[in-house]
């Protein structure tokens, strides 16, 4: 299966590097063929810039230069893993920014008599992987807005088949090194299934 792992931390060697880590290689180990979209070590440009703006309102397909690769990725993509950290009660400004300059018309949705119809329907499987600094009732009483924007929003463009698996290391921020340490071989096993 072609699998597309989208990283977004600004600090390589973060604990959240371990996990995209840990993806990789569960993913490498069950046979997958894997993509990695490392933003931050790209130093990929999350604003939309006018002219973007202008061409994605007018309904164009010209793809900018810039985000060839990560479309040609997402268009070859039978499974979608992130790997994050909970920021503000979401997504990385980055990771946002990725996902309004590359799930374009023609790659994530069509448009066809005034309707909106997903463009995804390749896509099986999406794996969201995340930490939160705060613990599980805090995450669930302001709605996990990262997770619920790649398990909902983006499954929308999937047609509903992509079957979705969250994974999140709560309370960060006061876990102690072996619950970190059990986390990433959780993180392994699960994605290798």
């Amino acid at each position: 299966m072609r699998a597309v792992l989208v990283h977004c931390h600004p600090v390589e060697g973060s604990f959240s590097s371990a996990l995209r880590d840990a993806a990789r290689r569960g993913l490498q180990a069950a046979g997958h063929d894997v993509t990695v979209l490392d933003l931050s070590a790209e130093s990929f440009r999350c604003v939309m810039t006018r002219s973007e703006w202008e061409a994605y309102m007018a309904g164009g397909d010209e793809t900018p230069g810039d985000i060839v690769r990560h479309v040609d990725a997402i268009r070859a993509a039978e499974m979608l893993v992130f790997t994050y950290p909970t920021w503000w009660s979401g997504l990385p400004a980055q990771l946002k920014g990725w996902l309004e300059r590359v799930m374009l018309p023609g790659v994530a949705f069509t448009l066809a008599n005034d309707r909106i119809r997903p463009a995804l329907g390749h896509v099986r499987h999406i794996i969201v992987i995340s930490t939160y600094g705060s613990p599980w009732l805090y995450v669930k009483a302001v709605n996990d807005n990262g997770r619920r924007t790649l398990t909902r929003a983006l499954r929308a463009a999937t047609g509903w088949r992509a079957r979705c698996r969250h994974l999140g290391l709560y309370s960060m921020d006061t876990s102690t090194d072996d619950q970190r340490r059990r986390f990433i071989a959780r993180v392994e096993r699960a994605v290798a299934r």
